[in-house]
């Protein structure tokens, strides 16, 4: 019964490949232009696991899967953390679970400080 969802598991590669490739191309065009410094892919998706003897092909395979899926929005979400800080960094109203490393660093929800900020002065 669980090799039926591999066609599904692995039709996700095809949305990851695209994220993946728009996501390049979005941090190369847009954040020389912000000055946001970029992020290094490399340090998010890591391909080692395939070199653990005791794992047959199979599971070599789905390691390899995992390592690229789960290393791609590692990838995705401190792209996107350093875009929230740019643009618009200020904190939830109610609290989320999993909020990035720099949320921390935002201005409170309510606190117009934001609006008179020099940094947060783009757009408006």
């Amino acid at each position: 019964m669980l090799v039926l969802t591999a066609p599904v598991i692995y039709s996700m590669i095809i949305p990851a490949i695209i994220l993946d490739l728009f996501i390049y191309i979005y941090q190369n065009i847009c954040f020389p232009v912000y000055g946001i410094e970029k992020v290094d892919r490399s340090h998010y998706i890591a391909f080692d696991r395939h070199k653990l003897s005791y794992l047959n092909s199979i599971q070599k395979i789905n390691c390899t899967y995992c390592s690229y899926f789960n290393g791609l929005i590692a990838y995705v979400r401190e792209v996107a953390s350093r875009t929230e800080k740019y643009w618009c960094p200020i904190k939830h109203s109610i609290r989320k679970k999993g909020l990035h490393k720099r949320h921390k660093e935002f201005f409170e929800y309510g606190d117009e400080s934001f609006v008179n900020d020099k940094r947060n002065n783009v757009g408006g």
